[in-house]
């Protein structure tokens, strides 16, 4: 991922050094655990876990000539401990992805550990603006169009429980892939048994994978990858309704804007929606990246390299992603600027056409039938809307409501308070299960 959407703890966890690094890790935990039930000497294990280093840069150089990576690192670790009594014990057992699939594992457990904690950041922000606008009045729109009453709290709400239920998701499917694989070329344990392996892996603090051919099977890293895209598709929704609000026709709500900011290079009274429409695109290459990964599910037989060359690139690039993606979510909340005036403003702009719903369900209980009741006042909400006449003020002079509804009663029907009654009630369920 380019550097301008990577932060650098997550970009770090993804450098040829770190990644190296975990590979190394994995050697001297197999080394001093395969020592520990005689199978290699300890002072061989002891040495390749106080002596064994590399640099990508020598790695590089030896990858150039012999073409296979891990080659290129058994060979410069070697070259490091400088003693071929010990070196000869490096990768004992073990097959290439023996080591890779398991350092990739440890490298999924550091992200995943920064993305948990990126998303527990923005439940706290949703949680914190929601109850700041719990009861602000804001029209509910579907199809675009003015619906019934709600308040912005209450969608700031529906964030949260959507993100919480995607904590949850996340959090399985990276225990999932917090597995290890040291069963060797075809996973039949060849040369080590289950044992080593569950010491080695509990060493690292993973659990092995109950079965694998050489390599760890793609669904776990399929059904991650998909998570990621799950969770990019809610920041998505996030900073799509943002964009529609900060339209200059609603206008409710916009993006905080610094001082010293420009929105456009022609024209000085821009203030658009960047973040939130980068946000909208960056969660696009996450989705794509999930296609990816559920074609790396089918290998050829016992294993192929197909998926490896692809995870290069999906899987720190999607977590990359995310992270940023996360950061730049839980500011844009955090700081979001909200206009409750302007919220009442588009909320009445329609002269009550909205509480047509409401006057029905009145109309009905007064004794109408719903048929006449409807068709009474469609025809009066037609008729306002298209001469722009204040509905409200239109429906009082009509003798079939008046006669059943009560002054009181009918302007109670256009109490927007009584259809959000129960917003309280909304909110202790959701964060009742917080």
């Amino acid at each position: 991922m380019i550097a301008r959407y990577t932060r650098p703890a997550m970009g770090k966890i993804w450098s040829d050094e770190n990644k190296y690094r975990c590979w190394l890790t994995v050697e001297a935990a197999a080394s001093q655990a395969l020592a520990k039930f005689g199978l290699v000497p300890q002072d061989a294990a002891d040495t390749i876990r106080d002596k064994g280093n590399f640099t990508v840069a020598r790695i590089d150089e030896i990858e150039a000539e012999v073409r296979h990576d891990v080659i290129a690192f058994t060979t410069t670790v070697a070259e490091h401990i400088n003693n071929p009594e010990h070196s000869r014990w490096l990768h004992y057992g073990l097959t290439s992805t023996d080591v890779v699939d398991t350092a990739q594992a440890l490298q999924l457990k550091e992200a995943s550990a920064i993305i948990h904690t990126g998303i527990v950041a923005l439940l706290d922000v949703l949680k914190r603006r929601a109850v700041e606008f719990k009861h602000t009045p804001i029209i509910g729109r579907t199809h675009g169009v003015h619906a019934e009453p709600s308040t912005f709290g209450l969608k700031l709400l529906l964030w949260y429980a959507e993100v919480q239920r995607n904590l949850v998701r996340f959090d399985t499917a990276a225990e999932d892939l917090r597995v290890g694989k040291l069963s060797g070329a075809v996973g039949t344990f060849g040369h080590l048994k289950p044992e080593h392996e569950e010491a080695i892996c509990a060493a690292l603090d993973l659990k092995p994978v109950a079965i694998a051919t050489q390599v760890v099977q793609r669904d776990l890293h399929a059904a991650y990858v998909a998570m990621l895209a799950v969770l990019a598709s809610t920041l998505d929704k996030i900073a799509t309704e943002v964009r529609h609000l900060q339209r200059t026709e609603v206008r409710e709500a916009e993006e905080f804007f610094s001082e010293k900011q420009k929105g456009s290079s022609a024209m000085p009274h821009k203030r658009n929606p960047i973040v939130s429409e980068q946000i909208s695109g960056l969660a696009r290459v996450v989705r794509s990246n999930a296609q990816t990964a559920f074609e790396n599910v089918a290998l050829w037989h016992e294993r192929d390299i197909s998926h490896s060359s692809a995870e290069r690139v999906i899987l720190p690039d999607s977590t990359i992603l995310i992270d940023y993606l996360l950061a730049k979510t839980t500011n844009l909340i955090d700081k979001l600027l909200v206009y409750p005036a302007r919220m009442l403003k588009n909320l009445e702009s329609t002269g009550g056409l909205i509480f047509s719903g409401q006057l029905l369900l009145d109309l009905a209980e007064s004794g109408m039938s719903r048929e006449d009741a409807y068709r009474l006042v469609q025809g009066h909400a037609m008729n306002s809307w298209k001469n722009d006449l204040i509905f409200r003020d239109e429906v009082a002079k009509v003798p079939e409501i008046t006669a059943r509804l009560s002054p009181e009663k009918l302007a109670r029907a256009f109490d927007y308070n009584r259809q959000l009654a129960n917003v309280d009630a909304i909110f202790e369920r959701v964060l009742a299960k917080s």
